[in-house]
């Protein structure tokens, strides 16, 4: 009997707790989700503005019209967010108070691409996303023919200059050319050429020494070009219309002006070679013609000769007769 007691018991208070519960859930599913129960927090380091507050909102309010927390499908929400363009991440949940969080993680752009008259963001991820109307984030600007292969390396090189106070104060922009990229500097007309992204540290560090070792002592019109690709050197270009550099440039014309006449010299010289071998070739001629020469002289010489040789043989016994 008391078992019988116990399991009614039991089976009184799962009845209770099941109907409270049931009242509770219907009771909580009723509640409206205003304004004052949204949370929305954005957790990005870098302060970005790309996705907005009211936005995000607007959007709860799609999902769910009724405005109930029972008519809210999160996963849905969460999906929604998520697919946002400049959204990195989102993470949609409630609380048994009825309030609606919202955690949204933005993306934070590491350079602005203009490729093919088209601008666009690219986060570290090298991840691109399209510019926003009412927002702009200050970022280094790339032009070019990049590859989206080059993103990551390219987002890595934006992110050393920004760090190096040297490298942010001198580089501006990145541009491609063909296979060789080019930092664009703030003083003055050049551009450094660092052809690949491969050994970045060690091409800005030789670009560092230049300036500090001898770039500072010259005004910063003097080149156009400043190539730090090749490995343990650099080679600068002169600016033509800096007007120190005309006597420099007049003297490489100069140069470069030489080069066509030794080169006729040679072509002189060629012909006279030619004509010694013809002549050489008109003696040896002659030489040819001497050997019959030689022959006939052997010839007389065996003529000559063979008299002597006929007086050499022995002349013929006379026959005696003995009686």
């Amino acid at each position: 009997m008391k078992n019988k007691y116990r399991i009614l018991k039991i089976a009184v208070t799962v009845i209770i707790l099941g109907l409270l519960l049931s009242f509770s859930l219907k009771r909580f599913s009723g509640q409206k989700i205003t304004d004052n129960k949204i949370s929305v927090k954005m957790n990005e380091k870098t302060p970005v503005y790309f996705v907005d507050e009211k936005d995000i909102r607007e959007i709860v309010k799609k999902e769910n019209p009724s405005g109930k927390v029972g008519d809210l499908n999160i996963p849905a929400l969460e999906k929604r967010i998520n697919n946002l363009p400049a959204v990195d991440s989102a993470n949609v949940y409630l609380n048994l108070n009825g309030k609606l969080n919202l955690d949204i993680k933005q993306r934070v752009p590491v350079f602005r691409l203009n490729k093919d008259g088209k601008d666009f963001y690219v986060d570290e991820k090298g991840v691109e996303f399209p510019i926003s109307r009412t927002y702009s984030h200050p970022c280094m600007l790339v032009t070019g023919n990049v590859q989206p292969d080059e993103y990551e390396k390219l987002a890595e090189l934006v992110g050393k200059i920004d760090k190096d106070d040297f490298s942010k104060k001198f580089f501006i922009g990145i541009s491609k050319t063909k296979d060789s990229y080019n930092l664009l500097t703030s003083e003055g007309n050049y551009r450094v050429e660092i052809g690949d992204l491969d050994n970045i540290d060690f091409k800005v560090k030789g670009f560092k020494t230049f300036v500090e070792k001898y770039l500072v002592y010259q005004d910063p019109q003097k080149y156009s070009m400043v190539s730090v690709k090749y490995q343990n050197q650099i080679v600068t270009t002169l600016n033509p219309y800096f007007k120190e550099n005309d006597s420099l440039l007049k003297a490489g014309k100069m140069e470069l002006a030489k080069v066509p006449a030794t080169i006729a010299k040679k072509t002189e010289t060629k012909p006279k070679t030619n004509e010694v071998k013809k002549t050489s070739s008109a003696t040896v001629k002659p030489k040819e013609s001497i050997k019959p020469k030689t022959q006939a002289k052997e010839t007389k010489k065996t003529e000559k000769k063979s008299p002597a040789s006929a007086q050499s043989k022995p002349k013929p016994k006379a026959k005696v007769k003995i009686e």
